[in-house]
């Protein structure tokens, strides 16, 4: 049994494997200074600190820098919630959707709408200001749940590895550069209600964090291979069905009382060309033959086809690896391979990433090394803009941005980071003793039902199909 307590999967052909393997205690909680670093209040603390950060790196747009197009830029402060306020209608008391179309899902609708209803009998001069500080408020609670439930997604030995995410750096700059936090938050209770064996919870928050920003749907095709793979396909239904629910329960009176504007976002969506920090865009910008092909019609179907191929490499390797990967490392690579094969991908998208980052692989250099990406990506957007403002004829006075060719080694910089991550993810997952989270006997902390649960289902190249003994055969 000295394998089982590594937690590496017998060999196939053992003649004595059972699907009760392994043997350990029940997990107990750290001791020392993993303990305090893992308590609620610290990590909460943490989380507090970072959104203080973010907020005082937006303080030279909140006294004015954002009412100067290369201002905002060359102080990097910029963020979509001030303008939005005026370009969404709501500083004419307009609503959402039925009074206006808005380009978000029908939740960030919503908070939109509550701040906006909080800051009516301010004054108009700094009514957008204050607007813009309510939404932080919202956002900040936001990053302390998401924090605090990827604590409890990580199991009681590993809450401390939140810290990772209360204090990323990349995190901190974007946190308030639009709405992510919501649907970061969101997504995180989902996983963390998963992980609590709360499948309907799972559901529901998850649904509601599609109806926030639709990227958490990518989390329940990892959640079906894995499912299926442990023969525990009931309790994927059960949490699907209740995320449709959840999902409906929001968009359906939208959808009845102004159609045109609750779709606004999917059209927009499928409209929208190649964008700062996509492959796409460098492919385009260079006219790269083939890639580069300028055409809608041509850039839906290139990025659709590598979206779809990258996803059944990743259901491939779920349902093939020697051991049942954890969820939040299928996750994480189905997270990675849509942001590098999507048409925009905005600097915000990092805080998408982070907690499933964390989660999957909680080694510290690696991730230091995406997170300096990130960082350098965050500035050179920026100073790309201001060089393009410039380069246009418009006069800049100060920092003059960056030219073509440094932010476009920006942008391979960050993409090569996060496939580098995922390398290392793919690799934990084919040589399950380098995962330094089942290093200590345990399985996978967030994986609820799917925690020590064996296979009944299983791709076994070159060998057919591994099932469990005694269970029915698939037709």
């Amino acid at each position: 049994m000295e394998d089982a307590r590594r937690g590496a999967l017998p060999p196939d052909d053992h003649p004595e494997v059972t699907w009760a393997w392994r043997e350990r205690p029940v997990s107990q909680g750290p001791a020392g200074l993993p303990a305090v670093l893992g308590s609620t209040a610290v990590l909460a603390a943490a989380a507090v600190t970072g959104m203080v950060l973010g907020f005082a790196e937006k303080l030279p747009c909140r006294s004015g820098a954002w009412f100067s197009y290369p201002g905002q830029f060359q102080h990097a402060c910029y963020t979509d919630i001030f303008p939005l306020y005026y370009g969404e209608g709501l500083a004419a008391g307009k609503v959402p959707y039925t009074g206006h179309p808005v380009e978000y899902p029908v939740l960030i609708g919503a908070a939109m709408q509550a701040a906006s209803w909080l800051v009516r009998d301010v004054g108009p001069a700094i009514r957008g200001r204050e607007f813009f500080d309510v939404t932080v408020v919202l956002l900040a609670a936001c990053a302390v749940a998401g924090v605090l439930a990827t604590a409890r997604a990580a199991g009681p030995r590993r809450r401390w590895q939140a810290l990772m995410v209360a204090l990323s750096p990349a995190l901190i700059l974007n946190a308030f550069v639009n709405w992510d936090l919501i649907a970061f938050a969101l997504a995180a209770l989902g996983i963390a209600a998963w992980a609590a064996r709360r499948g309907m919870w799972a559901g529901v928050l998850l649904g509601l964090a599609v109806a926030t920003k639709f990227y958490p749907v990518v989390i329940f095709g990892p959640l079906l291979l894995l499912c299926l793979r442990a023969g525990k396909l009931p309790d994927f239904a059960k949490t699907l069905a209740a995320a449709v629910a959840a999902w409906l329960a929001v968009n359906l009176p939208v959808m009845v009382a102004a159609p045109a504007g609750w779709a606004r976002f999917y059209v927009f969506s499928k409209d929208r060309v190649a964008d700062w920090g996509s492959i796409w865009y460098l492919f385009q910008h260079f006219s790269t033959p083939l890639l580069g092909d300028p055409r809608l019609s041509v850039l839906n179907e290139l990025s659709t086809a590598c979206i779809a191929a990258a996803f059944a490499a990743i259901a491939l390797l779920a349902l093939a690896a020697p051991r049942r990967p954890r969820l939040p490392q299928l996750c994480f690579l189905a997270l990675a391979a849509f942001l590098i094969t999507n048409k925009v991908w905005s600097p915000q998208y990092v805080i998408w990433l982070v907690p499933l980052a964390v989660l999957a692989r909680p080694r510290l250099w690696p991730y230091a090394l995406w997170q300096l990406a990130e960082v350098g990506y965050f500035f050179g957007i920026w100073g790309y803009l201001i060089f393009v403002y410039r380069s246009a004829g418009s006069p800049v006075t100060g920092y003059q941005g960056i030219s073509t060719g440094w932010y476009f080694a920006a942008l391979l910089a960050r993409l090569l980071a996060v496939a580098l991550l995922a390398a290392y993810v793919v690799r934990d997952i084919l040589d399950p003793e380098r995962d330094v989270v089942r290093a200590d006997g345990t399985d996978d902390p967030a994986g609820g039902v799917l925690d020590d649960a064996g296979d009944r289902f299983r791709i076994r190249l070159g060998g057919g199909v591994r099932r469990r003994a005694g269970a029915p055969s698939a037709s």
